[in-house]
């Protein structure tokens, strides 16, 4: 157990770890940031949410901006909605665009969901993404794959944080809506790509 075990990390930065190590850790080692269209828009829409209030809709009890922490996993963050119904309590977390091929939101709703087992000493089976440019919400199923997924994120950002390396990069589709792509340059960074260009020029 290394001396990082106890250290409490940001649950946000597990979603930035699942999307690119990379880029989680030049925004948390390096202290990198740099907003796009795709940021800026996000941070709008979180503005309502991110306002700590308490409603009822449809029977259901929902907290806005819930602040969320786990003693036993280290984490610490907040929630967008909770939602307390009769039987249970359900994570609502809310994302700018449609669903995307790649899932590393449910990392993050399912370290949201270990907070709330602890803090309210109950089993959470599911919870929610909001897609905002759907009006839609996408089921989450916290299964005994997703939490071990979750767990061991957890674990892989504790160990970058230990090393402070930076990850290679490595280039995909999905970089190109990288607030960091500028910083990262990722089809100059890529070993595979470099040495494309490589046997081009030579």
């Amino acid at each position: 157990m290394n001396e990082l075990t106890f250290i409490t990390i940001s649950i946000s930065m597990l979603n930035q770890f699942s999307f690119c190590p990379r880029r989680c850790a030049l925004m948390h080692v390096e202290g990198v940031w740099s907003d796009n269209e795709h940021t800026a828009t996000g941070t709008i829409l979180h503005k309502n949410a991110d306002e700590r209030r308490y409603e009822t809709v449809r029977e259901a009890k929902c907290l806005h901006a819930l602040p969320l922490y786990s003693e036993k996993y280290g984490l610490n963050g907040r929630a967008d909605i909770v939602e307390f119904r009769a039987n249970e309590i359900i994570p609502v977390e809310y994302k700018k665009g449609k669903r995307r091929e790649f899932d590393n939101d449910n990392v993050q709703l399912t370290a949201q969901a270990l907070c709330l087992e602890e803090m309210f000493r109950v089993a959470i089976k599911r919870g929610f993404v909001y897609h905002a440019m759907s009006k839609k919400r996408r089921e989450v199923i916290f299964d005994e794959g997703l939490r071990n997924e979750t767990l061991a994120t957890i674990e892989n950002v504790r160990r970058l944080l230990q090393t402070r390396i930076i990850p290679a990069a490595e280039y995909k589709p999905r970089c190109h809506g990288c607030s960091l792509y500028g910083t990262c340059l990722p089809k100059l960074s890529d070993a595979g790509e470099r040495n494309a260009l490589l046997d081009i020029i030579n």
